[in-house]
Formats: structure tokens, sequence, C-alpha cells
């Protein structure tokens, strides 16, 4: 192996490293103005824009290599402006969402010893069928107040 070749290599590898070093201070930088999934994004455009292939920009942004895949596609048809828009996930919907207060008033005013018994209670007083691991759920976002 030449000198040039060797040198080549390691100004590669310093580039790489400078690449992921920068990466995560930008994304760190933006997050003080906008949630962490849109600095993500940003930085996956600009990586996108340059010419970074999707493997690449994946491993240095942390979104999967299918956000990146959107990204590009989103990116050829020139809508920007829905890449800057962060909708709500497409997770299953809460059960309880609308009777959690009267669930943990209830709870409150008899005696319930575990997850099962409070589980069972839904079940007769509100027709919903949840798993303990719901109720548990509820519970520890009830006692810290979020």
């Amino acid at each position: 192996m030449d000198m040039n070749h060797t040198a080549w290599k390691e100004d590669a590898i310093k580039l790489t490293m400078d690449l992921s070093i920068t990466t995560k201070t930008i994304i760190r930088f933006l997050q003080m103005f906008m949630t962490e999934t849109l600095a993500k994004r940003i930085v996956s455009m600009i990586l996108v824009a340059v010419g970074y292939k999707d493997d690449r920009v994946a491993e240095e942004t942390g979104l999967s290599k299918r956000s990146i895949w959107a990204i590009r596609k989103t990116l050829s048809g020139g809508d920007i402006d829905s890449l800057l828009e962060v909708g709500s996930g497409s997770g299953r919907p809460v059960k309880l969402k609308d009777l959690e207060s009267a669930v943990v008033e209830e709870v409150e005013r008899n005696n319930y010893h575990t997850r099962q018994q409070i589980a069972d209670m839904i079940l007769e007083k509100f027709g919903i069928a949840v798993s303990v691991s719901t109720v548990g759920r509820l519970l520890k976002k009830t006692v810290s107040g979020g």
C-alpha cells in the first residue's frame, strides 16, 4: 500500500468521525428549538440532499432506514413542508382515555388490592376489558401526575 492510499484512508476515517460528531452536535442544537424527531428529520434532509446513502443517514441520525427512504421520496416530490410537520404517532388508541379520572376515583373510594381486581372492576363498571399491564400504566401515570 502506498503512502497516498494510507493518507486517503486516514482522511476518510477522520471525515467519518467528524460527520458523526457534527451530526450529533447539530441535532442537539436544533433540539433547543424543536422536537428531537424534527431535528433528526432536518439533518436527514440535508444529508440526503448532499448525496449520502440511506444506510449512512439512518446510522448518523438514528432514524430508521424506512424513514430515510420516505424523506428521500418526499424530497424528490418537492413537498418539503410535509417533512417539517410532526404528526401524532399511529399507535393503538388508549382504551381508558376518557375514563381515567373516573377509574382513579373508583380505585380511591374502594379497597382494591391487586391490578387484576382493578381490571375486573373496570370491566364490570365501565364495560372495557383491560390487561393488568394497562392498569399498571394507569396507576403509574396517576401516581407520577402525568
